[in-house]
């Protein structure tokens, strides 16, 4: 089963700030994008204005670095407050939604649940909720959108070492997932 398959449930709760989650997919797509560039111009920096030695690339690949740097910090610091806004919002019409939910339960039900339990999880799973809203996803989906960025990146630079590093990616990460089996299931016993 998917592991984000869960995360669907929160489309509801999301779908009345579709311009704020634009906003916010924007501004990881911009962010995502200036950290590859941000390699491009040091590359342009070193490969063609140091080794050769021209002032003038020089002056370019220096003024473009300091640009990357400018709308990077912008992008980054409107991706982490929009998403940090989105994940406050859901998750507080999501605890509105369930202490009404529980509130028009009968006093059956609070025979056999204890309310302090039940209270207490809401908290602790909204509050979960909005660390996966809040930042997690967008990281992920950052990082995500960096290596296929990278990967591109590299093939267009150099395919022979694009092939390398990719045929190089499996004999490693694979004896890391192995491992995190075993140890999770020694953990769990």
């Amino acid at each position: 089963m998917n592991r984000f398959a869960g995360l669907r449930l929160l489309a509801p709760y999301l779908r009345p700030y579709r311009g704020k989650v634009a906003w916010a997919l924007l501004s990881l797509l911009v962010a995502a994008g200036t950290v590859l560039a941000f390699g491009a111009c040091l590359r342009a920096l070193i490969d063609k204005g140091f080794a050769q030695g021209r002032p003038d690339v020089l002056n370019y690949a220096l003024a473009s670095l300091l640009a990357v740097a400018f709308v990077l910090a912008i992008a980054s610091g409107a991706r982490f407050y929009l998403v940090s806004w989105l994940g406050e919002r859901v998750v507080g019409t999501l605890r509105r939604d369930l202490f009404a939910h529980v509130v028009r339960l009968g006093p059956a039900w609070f025979e056999i649940k204890r309310s302090g339990d039940v209270m207490s999880r809401i908290s602790s799973d909204a509050q979960l909720i909005e660390q996966v809203i809040g930042s997690s996803a967008s990281v992920a989906l950052r990082n995500t959108l960096m290596c296929i960025g990278g990967i591109a990146m590299l093939v267009i630079t150099n395919p022979k070492l694009a092939l390398w590093v990719l045929a190089a990616v499996p004999v490693v990460v694979a004896p890391i997932i192995i491992f995190g089996r075993k140890v999770r299931r020694l953990s769990r016993e």
